[in-house]
């Protein structure tokens, strides 16, 4: 079993939610999240007054699936998330960990039966 962190733009969220559904990823969890990375904020104009913000606003997938998912789910989530043919800095990051166990807590089952 994988847990798959994917921090992307929050405008492709509608398009990875529908390229996991057609790679059979029904189940997911949607954060909102903050940070920034190789774009280090960005800078705005307000009120006459240059601010420069940050941390960008991000959308945070947690999608924990069995072996045979892992490689679908990450491919659907490159294919909608990326801006463009190469994509663009910002697209966002996937991260795959280990998921030691698992329980469903409404009937206890327990490890890959429980995704």
């Amino acid at each position: 079993m994988k847990l798959i962190l994917a921090i992307i733009q929050p405008s492709r969220l509608e398009a990875v939610k529908e390229a996991l559904n057609t790679v059979e990823v029904f189940r997911l969890t949607v954060v909102d999240v903050q940070g920034f990375g190789r774009q280090k904020g960005q800078s705005e104009v307000y009120r006459g007054h240059e601010l420069t913000v940050n941390m960008l606003r991000k959308v945070q997938l947690q999608i924990a699936v069995n072996e045979d998912f892992v490689e679908p789910t990450v491919n659907a989530i490159i294919a909608a998330a990326r801006t463009g043919p190469e994509g663009r800095i910002g697209d966002g990051k996937i991260f795959i960990l280990p998921l030691e166990d698992c329980i469903r807590i409404r009937t206890g089952e327990r490890g890959p039966e429980a995704i």
